[in-house]
Parts: structure tokens; C-alpha cells; sequence
């Protein structure tokens, strides 16, 4: 009996053994869920490839397990869903490229073929799921031993590989971002780099949205600031995130110089990486699983908080390097960047540059006196999204002066604590003014005007600035001060 048996003694293997025996054809487990068992990773996401139709083998299979099978024509390829796992169909194939286009012209092939298109050669190992040789790894090209030494390796020159399709450049560093741990660093071997080096230009063939999808999975790993330094080292960043790519260096005047933005950025990304108590990092058995899933937008806005400092950069002979307004300049950015990678235009840009907008002012806070005026704003601005500003804040005190670090970290605190105090005994967070405009017109049987935005803003600075409660009977009382003075009178 093979030593690999132990991978593929899932129900759905025997079945598809059964099937493959019962079809006259070979079917293998293929791609990452023979690299994850390997790794000791779970994964319910399965590759079959059949030599022959994918579709008609899924179609037998499903029909044996009673399973609903999902047919997508356009590619070849069918899904079924069993004990937990979805398992996804495919014909061997072989594939070409026109230099003009990722998309391959398609032909049938061998498992030899199959394995010659896969990307890398840790995806490229295949189990057997045949009488003859049941549960034997077929590797061609070394996968076994390249994931033993963590390298990242094409199963082809890398050129041809990279040329051919160019989001497989941005695949090699997220693979070697999300499956390096502490114990192994994977990287990517010189030649593929080098490659990379040359082929950055084929990004701009590939559709937004991939590449942005590509980004999504990277800025939810472990140590994201992996994978944007591979893609610094590769040449890929100033066709993929210009903004980002603009904050590199360190530019010195009169002996004064100012810290690498682009270093300091990614500190702060893998800082809020692992503060973000909601991180799953992909997997429940990774160290630091809590539950649910990665805050992604609050990475990327991790990722742009300091985008306006490339912008606003000034050198003052008295006071040094200056970066003032880069918050506001960065909110601005923040849209842009969606934008251009297809991201949602939601809710999600929304916080994403809020949090860009207001991540100074609890730094701010902590070299000025914590008033409770200053806090009411502060909550009145931020909203639901307060906790997770205050976590980027957090995470953005760095520097390699460890005092510093603990006394702004101390008074950061001190700013926290007066967050929490002020919250429970104003309720600011999702201000909503007492005072309406419906209201205001019924009192004082006024048309829609700028005097009641007037009114209205009175009564709000009064409650953040604690001259009133965060009441009704406080706000009326004063909206009926005020609008006397401005001559109205009620009606009621």
C-alpha cells in the first residue's frame, strides 16, 4: 500500500477511482490541495483532472454521490459540493498564448501537458486517483523537494511563464507571502525575480480586477509587508501601485533627512495584521485564530494612510522634513486607487478613506490637552468606525527610539480611555442631532432654507463642545435661543 494513501482516503477519491476505473480514463488530485497536504494545511478545495471531458466525468461522479453538479461550458470545467468539500472538474489540456492576450487557445491533453501549464511547481504535483498506482505522487519537476527548501520555482524558462500569462508574476509573491511561517521564509528563486524584472511591463495586459483580487488575498496574509516588498524587489509595484511605489527612499538636506515612508507603511500594515483581532489568516489552525475573517479594508487602509506624504513632502530649514496635510491629500488618493483597480465604490471606500482622513487626529490628541470637546469630535467624525481607527493610530507609532515609542503609546492610551469615557456619558458615536430639520420648519413654519443648516449647526457645535447634553430638551431650549436672536418666532 502507497505512503500516500493517507492524503487521499476521502470518500470522493474512492468514488472517483471508482468512476475513472468504470470510464476507462485517469484521474488525478491536482494543484494546491497536494501542496497544502503536504504542508499540513487544511484545504476543502480540490482540483481533479481527468484525461478526457472534465465535464462528462463530473456529471458520472455527481451522479453516484446524488450531488448537484454546477456546469460552466465556457471553460471546460464542473463543480460539485461533498462532505465539506467543493471539488472542481477539468480536462487535461495543454495550452499557447498569443503575446497580445492572457487567454490561451486551449487543446486536450495528458496529465504531462497539465502539469507543463501550472504555474509553479509546488501547484504542479498530482496524486493519483487510479487502480494501478492509487495514492502515488506524480511530480515531474521537483515540487516535493521545492516546497521542502520553500522556493518558488517555474515548471518552465519563467519568461515563457510570466510572458504568457502575467498575473502569474503576482501569483509567485502572494504563494511566497501566504505560505511562508516563521520556521521558513519561501522565496522566490534569482531567475524568476530576474524575469520579473523584465516581464512588469506584461501587467498592463491583465484585466484590473485580477490584479486586484491578487491584492485582496496578499494584504490578508500572515506578514503582508512580504508580499510588497517581493513585488518592490521584482519591479512590479509602479505598474500595480504607483502611489505606493512613490514613497520609497530617503531624501537628506543640510544632514537632515526623513524616514523611508514606503518601510514605515508596510510596519504599519503587518502591525495592524496582527492586531486585527478578527484574523483568521486564511486558516483556523494558523497561531493567532480567533474566529471570522481578515478586516481587508482596514489593511488597505493601512496600506494608503501615508499615500499624501509622496505629495505634500517640504523641507523646512527650521523645523526639518514636513508632510503637512498628507491626511487630507491621501483621502483624496484613496478614491483614485479604487478606482483604477476596479475596487467597490461603496460603503467600503467610504471607510477606507475615512480612516486615510482622520488617522492623525488621536495622534494629534496625544501631544495636545485631551479635551473633552476634542474627544466629541473625534467620535462624532469617526462613528462605528472608531475601534478600528484607533487600532491603525496603534499601529502607526513606530520608530526605532523604544522611549518615544512607549511615551507616545502611553499617552496614546490616555487618549483611548478618554474615548471610553466620554462615549458612555455622551453617546457621540453615530451622532444624530436632536434637533431636525423637519422639526425646525414645523416650529417656526419655514421653507427649506440655509437658516435651518444655520440652526442646525449651532446646536450640533454646542453638543460637541459640551455647552448642552446630547438631549432633546437641551437642544430645543437652545435652537429656540438661537433662532430668536435671529428674529424668527414660532408658531406653536
Amino acid at each position: 500500500m502507497n505512503g500516500l494513501e493517507q492524503y487521499v482516503g476521502k470518500e470522493i477519491f474512492r468514488i472517483v477511482r471508482e468512476t475513472a476505473r468504470e470510464r476507462g480514463v485517469r484521474a488525478f488530485a491536482i494543484g494546491g490541495y497536494v501542496r497544502d497536504c503536504f504542508l499540513g494545511r487544511p484545504c476543502s478545495d480540490i482540483d481533479i483532472v481527468v484525461e478526457g471531458s472534465g465535464i462528462d466525468f463530473a456529471r458520472a461522479v455527481g451522479e453516484k454521490t446524488g450531488r448537484y453538479v454546477s456546469y460552466f461550458k465556457n471553460f471546460g470545467t464542473a463543480m460539485l459540493h461533498y462532505e465539506g468539500d467543493e471539488i472542481e472538474f477539468v480536462g487535461a489540456r495543454k495550452e499557447s498564448y498569443r503575446r497580445e492576450s492572457r487567454k490561451p487557445i486551449v487543446e486536450n491533453g495528458t496529465l504531462r501537458d497539465d502539469q507543463l501549464r501550472r504555474d509553479f511547481t509546488i501547484n504542479a504535483m498530482a496524486f493519483s486517483l487510479n487502480d494501478q498506482d492509487y495514492g502515488a505522487l506524480v511530480d515531474p519537476f521537483g515540487g516535493i523537494r521545492d516546497l521542502a527548501d520553500g522556493i518558488i520555482r517555474t515548471p518552465l524558462d519563467p519568461d515563457t511563464t510570466y510572458s504568457d500569462d502575467p498575473l502569474r508574476m503576482l501569483r509567485a509573491v502572494r504563494f511566497a507571502s501566504k505560505l511562508s511561517t516563521p520556521e521558513r521564509r519561501f522565496r522566490i528563486v534569482d531567475e524568476s525575480m530576474e524575469s520579473m524584472r523584465r516581464m512588469a511591463p506584461r501587467l498592463e495586459i491583465l484585466s484590473r480586477e485580477r490584479i486586484a483580487e491578487e491584492l485582496n488575498k496578499m494584504l490578508v496574509c500572515p506578514v503582508p509587508s512580504i508580499a510588497f516588498k517581493l513585488m518592490d524587489e521584482a519591479g512590479l509595484l509602479p505598474f500595480i501601485l504607483p502611489c505606493l511605489a512613490a514613497l520609497k527612499g530617503v531624501e537628506t538636506i543640510d544632514g537632515r533627512g526623513h524616514k523611508d515612508i514606503f518601510s514605515h507603511t508596510l510596519m504599519v500594515l503587518d502591525n495592524v495584521a496582527a492586531a486585527d483581532v478578527k484574523a483568521s489568516f486564511e486558516h483556523p489552525d494558523t497561531v493567532g485564530w480567533q474566529g471570522g475573517s481578515p478586516n481587508l479594508w482596514l489593511r488597505w487602509a493601512a496600506l494608503l494612510h501615508d499615500a499624501g506624504k509622496a505629495q505634500v513632502k517640504r523641507y523646512d530649514a527650521k523645523l526639518g522634513w514636513t508632510f503637512h496635510g498628507h491626511d487630507i491629500v491621501g483621502s483624496r488618493i484613496v478614491p483614485r486607487v479604487f478606482a483604477a483597480l476596479k475596487l467597490p465604490q461603496d460603503e467600503k471606500l467610504k471607510y477606507v478613506r475615512k480612516l486615510v482622513w482622520l488617522h492623525m487626529r488621536p495622534i494629534a490628541l496625544v501631544d495636545e490637552e485631551v479635551t473633552d470637546s476634542a474627544v466629541r469630535r473625534l467620535l462624532f467624525d469617526a462613528g462605528d468606525d472608531i475601534d478600528d481607527l484607533m487600532l491603525l493610530c496603534g499601529a502607526d507609532i513606530t520608530s526605532k527610539n523604544p522611549e518615544k515609542v512607549a511615551r507616545i503609546k502611553g499617552n496614546f492610551e490616555l487618549v483611548a480611555r478618554k474615548l471610553v469615557e466620554v462615549e458612555a456619558k455622551d453617546a457621540l458615536r453615530n451622532f444624530k442631532n436632536p434637533v431636525t430639520g423637519d422639526y425646525i420648519m414645523e416650529v417656526y413654519g419655514l421653507e427649506p432654507c440655509s437658516t435651518i443648516g444655520q440652526i442646525k449647526e449651532y446646536v450640533k457645535n454646542a453638543i460637541l463642545d459640551g455647552v448642552i447634553g446630547n438631549n432633546f430638551e437641551e437642544a430645543d431650549a437652545l435652537m429656540r435661543e438661537y433662532a430668536a436672536g435671529l428674529g424668527l418666532k414660532p408658531c406653536k
